[in-house]
């Protein structure tokens, strides 16, 4: 299969002026980066009365993410950026409250297992469906807000039990974009110490209003249950939402308060539905740009699934053919290593330390980059092209560099629901391939941009062209 280039931001020549940096920022993270950011090991950003050490060496990596996490906790400001949205959940908090957290939620996740919750997620798959068909067939139509569309749909009917309907949604999807574009810009005021609190906190009306619309919107469904269960009646829901509600503190039997609940209700949430809508969509982009790669997949989906010829009725496709869908897989793990739905994790030192050739004081500012690490010069072949096969267990041992990808983190804090993900992510997107064949739409080019997410701020225009083949041959 022949491999394309795909867009993203051309690396700057030279190092640019701290003015430029921080007007940059306040867009985008990815712009800032210049050649030598992409072969460095340990690298540093500086700022007025500030250094911020980027780790970009994959032993580092592991000692920070995996070997030492208690010398590297989840930095102060990732809470700062992300309260009024997620409270105290497990995505900033550390230490013992954090393990607390994070051993009743993954009990509560079990509920989350694929097996159990598959045929909600097919029902929300089915209505982003019917949204796609009605679409007409020779205007290009804008994916990215479909696939958070159908995540935010398929999040909020596995946790909760609970449909959201398009206005409902649209209003949450809306609050949020809002939300992550005026983070950058609160993030780098709130990262000079020196500006104090209540600047950074005069540029936080808004996000903190958008972050009240969306936390209503799953308090609404959130209080009737949880005061139900406070007065002693049976919740007959088989979700997550009933399992945190039965969830305790094995050391003192309590368990989560209202506000606790909502915290980690819209952690997973977030994760859940914006992180895959971010893969999802680069997904679709990469497979429009890649013809061969494209038929390659729907020919693989065609044989599992066998399905009957054009004109005739799909079945659903069973989760048994999702687990056996072994390149569309590769496709979703290489389109997250090209755009890593989070790209840049923050880390604070707990004592002063040596790394490398630097000398990081107690409180220093540490980033593991996967955007930068994923397409680092000398650790993969042709890192800027979409190359699926990377990934094939034939080559694995020289294609995929040991702690060098980690789209869902890495140790004990790697993603929650990272194999709830990638099932979805394989379903939505078996569910698209054989049905219709993507084009990306004349003249567009998408213009990713690194915020809480990485994402397209144009959107990504396709074309949806109706299959009217049957799939070509499996060689």
């Amino acid at each position: 299969m022949k491999a394309s280039c795909p867009v993203y931001p051309q690396p700057l020549k030279n190092r640019i002026s701290l003015l430029s940096r921080l007007f940059k920022m306040r867009r985008s993270y990815l712009e800032v980066f210049n050649e030598h950011s992409y072969r460095m090991k340990m690298g540093v950003i500086k700022f007025p009365g500030k250094k911020v050490f980027v780790a970009n060496q994959p032993e580092l990596v592991k000692q920070i993410m995996l070997d030492d996490v208690a010398s590297f906790p989840k930095h102060k400001i990732v809470g700062d950026v992300l309260e009024p949205l997620l409270g105290e959940s497990i995505f900033s908090t550390n230490g013992a409250k954090w393990r607390k957290q994070r051993d009743m939620l993954d009990v509560a996740f079990d509920n989350a297992q694929v097996e159990r919750v598959y045929g909600r997620m097919q029902e929300a798959v089915n209505v982003m469906l019917a949204r796609l068909d009605a679409y007409p067939k020779d205007a290009p139509v804008d994916v990215d807000p479909e696939m958070t569309m159908v995540t935010a749909n398929i999040i909020f009917s596995t946790i909760m039990s609970s449909d959201l309907d398009e206005s409902q949604a649209r209003t949450v999807i809306d609050a949020f974009v809002r939300f992550q574009e005026a983070s950058p810009t609160f993030a780098l005021l709130n990262m000079l110490d020196w500006l104090g609190d209540w600047i950074p906190r005069l540029f936080d009306s808004k996000r903190r209003k958008d972050a009240k619309i969306i936390r209503s919107s799953l308090e609404q469904v959130i209080r009737p249950r949880y005061e139900a269960f406070r007065r002693g009646e049976a919740d007959e829901h088989d979700d997550i939402l009933s399992s945190i509600l039965r969830a305790q503190d094995p050391d003192t039997g309590q368990g989560f308060a209202f506000d606790e609940i909502v915290d980690q209700i819209a952690m997973l949430f977030l994760a859940g539905h914006e992180t895959s809508a971010s893969a999802l969509t680069w997904t679709l982009y990469l497979l429009a740009i890649s013809p061969e790669v494209q038929q390659a997949a729907f020919d693989e989906i065609v044989q599992i699934t066998g399905d009957a010829l054009p004109g005739q009725a799909l079945a659903p496709i069973p989760l048994a053919a999702v687990k056996r869908m072994g390149l569309v897989r590769k496709i979703f793990m290489e389109s997250m290593r090209l755009y890593p739905p989070v790209g840049f994790f923050t880390r604070q030192t707990t004592h002063a330390m040596s790394m490398r050739d630097k000398e990081l004081p107690q409180g220093a500012s540490v980033i593991v980059a996967p955007w930068l690490l994923h397409r680092h010069r000398e650790l993969w072949d042709a890192p800027d092209e979409f190359c699926p096969m990377r990934f094939d267990a034939k080559t694995e041992g020289r294609g995929v560099p040991k702690n060098a990808y980690l789209p869902f983190g890495m140790g004990q804090r790697v993603c929650i629901g990272a194999s709830f993900a990638m099932q979805e992510g394989i379903l939505i997107l078996a569910e698209i391939l054989r049905r219709y064949q993507l084009e990306l739409a004349p003249g567009f080019q998408p213009e990713p941009v690194g915020r809480l997410t990485i994402r397209s701020e144009n959107g990504m225009r396709l074309s949806l062209r109706p299959r009217n083949a049957q799939a070509s041959e499996v060689v």
